[in-house]
């Protein structure tokens, strides 16, 4: 047999043939990916917030990683499979909205240990899932800084005592820093962002200055960078 007919035939065996893989090894990466998913569906369990936890998002992100090992078997098999998945998978388009950014860090690493246990790395699929609970607990542990509120206040442009108003925020806040200023219809709007522990007996004493109308302290759920 000439060089040439065993190129056609390695090509054609590529095309047409069958997976090399043998039953065994098959049913190894099948369940090493169900063990993966499996776990990833634990730690998403664990670490997702309460407000944000979703069962069936949950399900199919531990669902994962057998469907892309099993696209990976199928890949691994021939040319014109792997060519087909390929054109098949780039027209889906998912539509579901995701409710919390950290859910597509689960999306990812569960597609990742898809393919990683479909080409039979077992050992770096399982340094990989631990690697990733490490992170995502110790970055969980990590305190956020409180945001800032905001003070609101309104009063009769004429009566405003700004040195009796500074002087109660000094009083009461370690940090004040006024935002903006507006004075309109004889009315003087004034917006400051505090920080303070001693927010009740703030809110009292600016309550029983006579030049304010109107008196609001604004808080967020947002979170602050340190």
């Amino acid at each position: 047999m000439s060089v040439k007919d065993v190129i056609k035939n390695s090509i054609y065996e590529s095309l047409g043939g069958g997976t090399t893989m043998t039953a065994q090894t098959v049913i190894m990466i099948l369940i090493f990916s169900y063990l993966a998913g499996v776990y990833i569906y634990l730690v998403y369990k664990l670490s997702a917030k309460t407000a944000f936890y979703s069962k069936d998002m949950n399900i199919t992100i531990a669902g994962m990683p057998v469907i892309v090992a099993a696209i990976m078997i199928a890949m691994q098999s021939n040319l014109l499979v792997s060519l087909g998945m390929v054109g098949a998978l780039s027209i889906v388009r998912f539509r579901s909205a995701v409710k919390n950014p950290l859910d597509l860090l689960y999306l990812f690493w569960s597609i990742s240990a898809g393919i990683i246990t479909g080409v039979g790395l077992y050992v770096l699929a399982l340094v990989f899932s631990i690697v990733m609970t490490v992170l995502l607990f110790s970055m969980d542990k990590i305190p956020n800084t409180k945001a800032p509120e905001l003070l609101v206040l309104r009063g009769i442009e004429e009566e405003f005592d700004y040195d009796a108003l500074f002087d109660a925020i000094n009083s009461h806040c370690r940090y004040h820093k006024e935002k903006a200023r507006t004075t309109r219809n004889n009315e003087t709007e004034i917006i400051i962002e505090i920080r303070t522990k001693e927010k009740e007996q703030l809110l009292q004493k600016l309550n029983h200055m006579n030049f304010l109308t109107q008196v609001n302290c604004i808080s967020h759920d947002g979170e602050c960078r340190i």
